[in-house]
């Protein structure tokens, strides 16, 4: 309601202007009223578009925070690779939505990039946007680890699950977990890589593993391990109970070929393509920087339209 009132307030204004003039038929009052109209009518449109797009994300955690996980698949250190392309990506993307990002866990890859690396994102609708990306990711390229300089093709799977708050109830047992602590990667100082403060919490009935090496203390790390454990339990519950979530998420398919939602292709031709909504681009570097928004916005129309919302 607030974001209606802020909108609906300039957009008042403006009409009584526009009733003004039509009143008075004063060419001199088209003078004083334009400029007034130009600086205001292009926020309107902007504000209200933003609105309609926030008005499909309705989902009961859509406006909160997220995690945020991405996976190597096929293709070895081009895939660990790739996915340190699109870590960069999402943190581009994060930062000009004006989301906080803080990285929380990773696994290097063999050589290059991350097996694996798992980010938290806070900001307003950040789970609602970022959900658009789940789903497996490929990758078309000159490999810059083949000294043939022959083409490669990588995947990776991308992963959101939103952070569950204080007033949500998620009963966790002490009996069905069991804690691992292990030393945290990094680039060492006083504690890192001298005390075992990471920690790798299982939770045994689901299968679940989450793990956390970024806080200084293990008691920390172990709080976070929770906290994202509980975000993961929260979502396994939603699939169950809802049908949309689980086409989104419960299907797990194969991290390779036929199983990816948007292909970005580097060579031999520079093309991004969204295969659920058709959308594509040639400016493959502005999407790498992080551009993604389009693509977002397209995809929740894409999927308003299926949902007949």
């Amino acid at each position: 309601m607030d974001s209606f009132q802020n909108l609906n307030k300039p957009f008042e204004d403006l009409k009584a202007l526009l009733e003004l003039y039509q009143e008075d038929g004063d060419s001199s009052f088209v003078d004083e009223a334009l400029p007034e109209f130009n600086e205001h009518v292009p926020a309107l449109t902007t504000g209200m578009r933003e609105l309609e797009f926030k008005q499909m994300l309705s989902g009961k955690m859509d406006g909160g925070d997220a995690y945020l996980v991405i996976h190597a698949g096929a293709g070895g250190t081009e895939a660990c690779d790739w996915v340190a392309i699109l870590y960069r990506m999402y943190q581009r993307y994060c930062q000009a939505q004006g989301f906080a990002t803080a990285q929380l866990d990773f696994t290097e890859g063999d050589g290059a990039g991350y097996r694996s690396i798992t980010m938290e994102v806070s900001g307003s609708y950040a789970f609602g946007y970022l959900a658009a990306e789940v789903g497996v990711h490929r990758l078309v390229r000159i490999s810059p680890f083949d000294s043939n300089k022959r083409r490669h093709t990588s995947f990776a799977s991308v992963y959101v699950y939103p952070i569950v708050t204080d007033d949500i109830d998620i009963e966790v047992k002490e009996e069905d977990l069991r804690v691992d602590t292990y030393r945290a990667s990094g680039a060492g100082g006083q504690h890192v890589n001298k005390t075992e403060s990471a920690v790798r919490i299982t939770h045994e009935p689901s299968g679940i593993v989450v793990q956390c090496q970024s806080q200084r203390s293990q008691i920390q790390n172990r709080s976070k391990c929770m906290q994202m454990l509980k975000a993961r339990l929260y979502e396994v519950e939603e699939e169950k109970r809802q049908a949309e979530l689980n086409k989104k998420h419960a299907e797990k398919k194969s991290i390779a070929w036929a199983s990816q939602i948007r292909n970005y292709v580097l060579q031999p031709y520079q093309l991004v393509k969204d295969l659920r909504t058709g959308h594509e681009t040639g400016s493959v570097d502005k999407i790498l920087d992080g551009e993604l928004q389009v693509f977002i916005e397209k995809y929740l129309l894409f999927r308003a339209s299926e949902s007949g919302a």
